[in-house]
């Protein structure tokens, strides 16, 4: 534990960030799950309107740096690429 004031804030601080990081990634885990269902029942449409849903978590994670820029790019690159072929 945590002794000085200086680390107890620390600690405090580190604990509320990674509460905001797993919440950014489940964001962007359950929306590419979402696409994914979707591209497997055959339904376009609907893995087309969760693309962009997809794209915004994916880009609040980079920004925050929970997910490197380039993961992102590939993620988006994938699901785009899987979408257009299941057309």
């Amino acid at each position: 534990m945590p002794i000085t004031k200086s680390a107890k804030k620390a600690l405090r601080q580190s604990k509320k960030r990674k509460k905001n990081n797993v919440i950014k990634k489940g964001n962007v885990k359950t929306v590419r799950k979402e696409i994914q269902k979707a591209i497997s029942l055959k339904d376009v449409e609907t893995a087309k309107k969760k693309l962009t849903e997809f794209f915004k978590a994916l880009d609040k994670a980079t920004k925050t740096k929970v997910i490197h820029k380039n993961k992102a790019a590939r993620l988006k690159s994938r699901i785009s690429k899987k979408i257009s072929k299941s057309k």
